[in-house]
């Protein structure tokens, strides 16, 4: 075994891939952090940093013992890159938090309004006078888990709709999808700090 472990192989292979997977995981974990953060769990975001931060430091680690080998260089900024793009991934899995998607159309909305009732997303329409005349505006908050639905049913309603998708940062007592209280989002909400409304 120390044989193994003194090898070339060891020192010019093994070293850098362990670098780099240290790398891929912190910078992952790091991005996760930014999301619970902005999110508000800022109970579970300190768990995260802890391992994130505990990670990094092994990493740097043995950088450090290894200055003189420049694959563990290229292994450490590897693994940042690809970190990048892992945490990017894994957000876009997670789908936390919620969004208002904002539709203004000059077709008449009752359709569309109807359906996304129908589909228990709670919705508010108004009308309004835009540049080429009177518009109806349609909102509605939804987890972000459920904006390709919403997207879709828009779409099948009026393929030229104009709409927006904005991130919210906070929602109180709005109507939402009784499966967005369920499974792991309502696990995540013990982690949310206790906010009064304004």
């Amino acid at each position: 075994m120390d044989n193994i472990l003194s090898t070339e192989f060891y020192a010019w292979i093994i070293i850098p891939l362990l670098i780099c997977v240290a790398r891929i995981a912190d910078v992952s974990i790091g991005t996760v952090r930014l999301i619970f953060i902005s999110r508000g769990l800022k109970y579970l975001a300190p768990i995260v940093g802890f391992f994130e931060i505990l990670i990094w430091l092994m990493a740097i680690g043995q950088i450090m013992k290894n200055l003189s080998n420049p694959i563990c260089f290229i292994a450490y900024a590897g693994g940042f890159a690809m970190g990048n793009f892992v945490g990017i991934c894994i957000a876009e899995k997670l789908s936390l938090g919620v969004v208002i998607i904002r539709v203004i159309t000059v077709k008449d909305a009752s359709e569309l309004v109807r359906q996304l009732r129908s589909a228990d997303y709670g919705v508010t329409s108004v009308d309004g006078h835009g540049s080429e005349g009177d518009v109806h505006i349609v909102f509605t908050i939804v987890p972000r888990s459920e904006v390709k639905n919403v997207v879709s049913l828009i779409k099948a309603f009026n393929p030229k709709a104009f709409y927006t998708v904005e991130e919210v940062g906070y929602v109180e007592k709005g109507l939402l999808p009784p499966k967005y209280t369920n499974g792991f989002t309502k696990s995540l909400n013990f982690f949310k700090p206790f906010r009064k409304g304004k």
